[in-house]
């Protein structure tokens, strides 16, 4: 039994390591006018499942029955282009999403600036205000 799992399981990571190439991730260069290249970036996350069972038959002259089976997924997203112009890099981020860790890191500059008022504002009112007087 262990050899027909140990089938199913290098078919299913062969089937994927086929669509999983460096093609995929970075893709092909496509080049504009000579001067401009531009590279697609992708993300691509990969899964697979597989198992198989050795089954007893009623009849003890005959080798149990093996039944197995296996499966994949892939799913690539584009994330980004690479875009190279006389020398110049810049990568251009097409995810419009963003996880909750990078809206709050995105959100520290405005809090900061939140909490730096609301310390001006208790300096400003816990201090007696004075006027300047001058001597004549």
């Amino acid at each position: 039994m262990e050899s027909k799992v140990q089938q199913i399981l290098d078919t299913t990571a062969e089937k994927l390591r086929a669509v999983a190439d460096a093609d995929t991730i970075i893709g092909k260069p496509i080049v504009i006018d000579g001067d401009i290249t531009i590279l697609p970036v992708s993300k691509m996350s990969c899964g697979f499942a597989s198992g198989g069972s050795d089954f007893p038959v009623k009849t003890p002259d005959k080798a149990p029955v093996f039944g197995g089976a296996g499966g994949g997924g892939v799913t690539i997203t584009p994330v980004a282009f690479i875009v190279v112009n006389k020398g110049n890099v810049r990568i251009i981020n097409i995810n419009t999403t963003e996880s909750p860790v990078d809206k709050a890191i995105s959100m520290i500059p405005e809090l900061i600036d939140k909490i730096r008022e609301l310390f001006a504002k208790d300096e400003a009112s816990s201090c007696p205000c004075t006027e300047d007087v001058s001597e004549e």
